[in-house]
């Protein structure tokens, strides 16, 4: 069995043979990071390469946005991540002849990705175009315990004749980058070199190099050193020199067959705004020293520490489909990778994995990424919601400029200014406030963390709820609207009471108001008063949520069912997405929807609706829905799954964990897709495990579709960890950690789980409707059946 020529194996992805024709695709899977340091999965030697890539969170660089017609309010600059210095350079020469892939014979080539270790391996065999044969292997590692630390362990051995072995170790800055899919939204703008050199050096074993950006004033700094080993006898001839964009370790010995040089290669990384050219490199200098005094088996050991207790308290146990469990897990790990140590950064779309979307951050962190994190690694998502607040001055600027009151958060961002140049999707997509307002609530109902609720959520709450009684208005009936605005949905814009929008902003305004409640003291630092807080309540009760009663459905926004159909027998395969291949305003004027919008609302706010609506609703959008985004199937999963269509919920949950694995959006090379892989365990989790979370309540309505025969997860809870085991008859409910009782509800009825008391309760047996169709071609795959 294969997932798209990668072997399944349930912890780690391996390549068992080199592709080039999918290398930029590797580059991306194999990536590994930590959230503040990350690096694609470029071969050691350099080349062949197509994105080489190495980040640092929250380094960018400034780019014009260029308007056709200006207007009041638009951005006038964007942000884009930037190829930062390259320390995972080891160029090896064999007898004089470059190791490179693609000329002399390539015996063997292998790489896996460890998902328990946090371990890059490559494992070569190669002959040279002179006859020289040897093995190399590569060891690369992010640490996770070390957030400024890169380890490389790199070993060559002569097979058949002695040879003279040169390995090149560098660190290279401003390297050349290419553009993927140029005219395609979703791909990077490429910066031609952004770095400008401010300080240089190499002696010994040791190399650093300082860079600047040239427009956002951010300065980098680099530093290796390197720990050399061979056997006894052999002599070893080390030179450093370097110039303003490299810095370079040449290690040279003569080896026979069977001798092993092993070189251990150590990285640093630092940057800063703020901080003096001394200051940086000075930080990256002592985080080198502290790698070294640990060395690579430290390094490697507390690697696999930290991420034996994450998997601890976040795997997911996936029977009857090995392919689905590999891809979760794989899913787990990166997302895992993506936020592990930001520390008050944003996660992008992609991570640390590549340049696509230009390294931006949207709303799809707080909506798909933080509920994982929160229940599996919460630290990390308490840094993130920092992040926000860190950003909130920001946004209350924003708000202002738009003539409204609050904080208005952007679309898209990585320091916090919107750089988003399509004002109908960017600027009116305000649904990003009361995202951000619910990944917080979610995550105190979650861990009880008061502390983080008085340190930023108030503040957050009541800036972001403001914005709402700002934006809507109240009609002679006393509704109160929001219009103008943009939902989920990118294939509609500038609508009159999106659903999704009017219901997350009433639980934005109802969660300010009981925050001002719990914290009168820090509400009244905001000048929170009582009439503010019952105007807070009275919008969120008098909120307008469209229905249309001939159809018994919601529109998705106010009018949309009114809309012309969108003509899917004349669409052929080749005009997805539509995006590239039609106007915007036909999409806007037609029933036609690039991903979950209206579906995602019912998931967010399930207490909304009604079991029937839900049916109905979810039989209306299918047929609409053509899944331009990776955001949609795990979403889509979730419901189908809820409404009882468990095949097509199996078909989309693996959609989601598939998304990057299968390059099914055409478009991993630029970086994996984080909220589809988040949204792989949301689609087990919340799709057949049945989760719901509201009101800090916990709740359970587990169901197996045909061909999973268990599915077990963990959620962390404050100081304890739930276990879910579900089987086709049956759902085991069990603390593994925590000493006081947690009650959670299983299909409705109230359970207690006591320590060391697993409560064990029956199925409720769930038929496997006839689901609605997709859009003529935009089926998902489907799943073998046992």
């Amino acid at each position: 069995m294969s997932t798209e020529h990668f072997p399944i194996e349930p912890w780690c992805l391996r390549e068992p043979a080199l592709d080039l024709e999918r290398l930029a695709r590797t580059e991306s899977l194999f990536s590994v990071s930590n959230g503040h340091v990350g690096l694609r999965g470029n071969l050691d030697e350099g080349d062949p390469h197509v994105l080489p890539g190495s980040y640092l969170n929250s380094v960018y660089e400034l780019r014009p946005l260029p308007y056709a017609e200006g207007g009041y309010g638009y951005p006038e600059s964007g942000q884009s991540v930037i190829n930062v210095t390259n320390g995972k350079l080891m160029r090896l020469l064999v007898d004089d002849e470059p190791f490179d892939v693609r000329y002399g014979v390539l015996r063997r080539h292998e790489r896996s990705l460890d998902f328990r270790a946090g371990l890059l391996d490559r494992q070569v065999e190669w002959v040279s175009p002179a006859g020289q044969e040897v093995q190399v292997r590569s060891r690369r590692l992010v640490s996770l315990t070390q957030r400024s630390v890169v380890a490389l362990c790199y070993e060559v051995e002569p097979v058949g004749a002695p040879a003279r072995v040169v390995v090149q170790s560098e660190l290279v800055a401003d390297e050349e980058l290419v553009q993927l899919a140029k005219g395609d939204p979703r791909a990077a703008a490429a910066l031609s070199h952004p770095l400008e050199s401010e300080e240089y050096s190499a002696e010994g074993t040791t190399g650093h190099l300082v860079h600047r950006t040239k427009r956002s004033g951010i300065r980098i700094a680099a530093a290796m050193d390197h720990v050399v080993s061979v056997p006894d006898g052999v002599t070893v001839d080390l030179r450093a020199d370097a110039v303003a964009d490299w810095a370079r370790t040449s290690i040279t010995c003569r080896l026979e067959p069977g001798q092993r040089l092993t070189i251990v290669k150590l990285v640093a990384y630092g940057w800063s705004r703020r901080r003096s050219l001394p200051a940086v490199r000075d930080q990256v200098a002592a985080a080198l020293t502290a790698a070294m005094a640990a060395g690579w088996d430290e390094l490697v050991a507390e690697q696999r520490d930290y991420l034996d207790d994450f998997w601890e308290r976040a795997d997911v146990e996936v029977d009857g489909d090995p392919e689905l469990q590999q891809a979760v897990r794989f899913g787990l790990f990166h997302v895992l990778q993506a936020g592990a140590r930001a520390e008050r950064r944003p996660i992008a779309a992609k991570g640390l994995t590549g340049p696509g979307y230009d390294g931006h951050s949207f709303w799809d962190t707080e909506t798909f990424v933080l509920p994982v994190l929160t229940h599996t690694a919460p630290a990390a998502a308490a840094d993130v919601l920092r992040w926000r607040h860190g950003t909130l001055p920001l946004a209350m600027e924003r708000a202002v400029q738009l003539g409204l009151r609050g904080a208005a958060f952007p679309w898209r961002t990585i320091n916090g200014e919107e750089c988003s140049g399509y004002w109908p999707a960017g600027t009116a997509a305000f649904h990003v406030n009361a995202d951000i307002a619910d990944a917080l609530t979610r995550y105190v109902a979650a861990t009880g963390d008061v502390e983080l609720e008085r340190e930023i959520g108030v503040d957050l709450l009541v800036q972001t709820a403001r914005l709402w009684l700002s934006l809507g208005h109240r009609t002679m009936s006393g509704a109160f609207r929001i219009d103008g605005v943009t939902g989920p949905d990118e294939y509609s814009a500038v609508a009159d009471n999106n659903v999704f929008t009017n219901l997350m902003a009433a639980r934005n305004l109802r969660a300010a108001a009981e925050v001002a409640v719990r914290h009168p003291d820090l509400a009244a630092l905001l000048d929170v008063g009582a009439e503010e807080v019952a105007a807070w309540r009275d919008a969120a009760a008098a909120m307008c949520v469209p229905y249309d009663d001939k159809l018994r459905v919601h529109p998705q926004s106010e009018g949309f069912t009114e809309h012309a159909f969108w003509d899917f027998s004349r669409t052929p395969a080749e005009e997805y997405p539509l995006m590239l291949h039609h106007p915007y305003f036909q999409l806007y004027r037609h029933q036609v929807v690039k991903q979950a919008d209206l579906v995602l609302a019912m998931q967010l706010c399930s207490d909304a609706f009604t079991p029937e609506q839900k049916r109905r609703n979810v039989d209306y959008y299918e047929p609409l829905t053509v899944r331009d985004s990776s955001l949609s199937s795990a979403t889509q999963a979730v419901l189908a799954a809820e409404v009882g269509y468990l095949s097509l919920a199996y078909d989309y949950a693996a959609e989601a964990a598939l998304m990057d694995l299968h390059d099914l959006h055409h478009n991993t090379a630029g970086g994996l897709h984080m909220a589809s892989l988040a949204g792989a365990w949301t689609a087990l989790v919340a799709g057949f495990g049945g989760m719901r979370d509201h009101a800090g309540e916990l709740s359970f309505a587990p169901s197996l579709p045909e061909g999973l025969d268990r599915l077990a997860f963990r959620l962390v809870r404050g100081d304890r960890v739930l276990s879910v085991e579900i089987r086709p008859s049956e759902a085991v409910y069990s603390l593994v950690k925590g000493d006081t009782p947690m009650t959670i509800r299983h299909h409705g009825a109230e359970v207690e789980v006591a320590p060391g008391e697993p409560a064990r309760r029956p199925l409720e047996r769930v038929p496997d409707l006839q689901a609605p169709h997709q859009p003529l071609g935009r089926a998902p795959a489907r799943r073998r059946r046992s």
